[in-house]
């Protein structure tokens, strides 16, 4: 079995700052790509940012600049900082990650939500 646990997510005033950590457990052979996905109330989930084994990233349009998304393969983690926030974050923010439990097969994991609300 495999989990996806996320941390971090909370109250903040606009223009502050928090930061999102996704450690994966279990019966995990190899990790690859991962990325952070958001959902606000009465809209669909969107990617945040995401992130390969390798380090290359892609982020939306709305969060570049001020997201970093950054990952930990030694400790199967990763991490969401976000900066200069806006009321227009708030979502529940979800990672997902590509894991493999048996050499090259890749199942898609979600971690089970945290909540970010931003206030102006």
């Amino acid at each position: 079995q495999v989990q996806l646990v996320e941390s971090g997510g909370g109250l903040v005033q606009a223009g502050g700052c928090l930061r999102l950590s996704c450690a994966a457990s279990g019966s995990i052979l190899n990790i690859g790509a991962m990325g952070w996905y958001r959902q606000a109330p009465g809209k669909q989930r969107e990617l945040v940012a995401g992130i390969t084994r390798g380090g290359s990233t892609n982020y939306s349009d709305s969060v570049k600049g001020r997201f970093t998304i950054s990952r930990d393969n030694a400790k199967n983690t990763v991490y969401l900082q976000m900066s200069s926030l806006k009321p227009e974050d708030t979502a529940v923010y979800y990672c997902k990650a590509e894991i493999a439990t048996i050499p090259s097969r890749y199942l898609e994991h979600w971690g089970q939500g945290t909540l970010v609300t931003v206030s102006s």
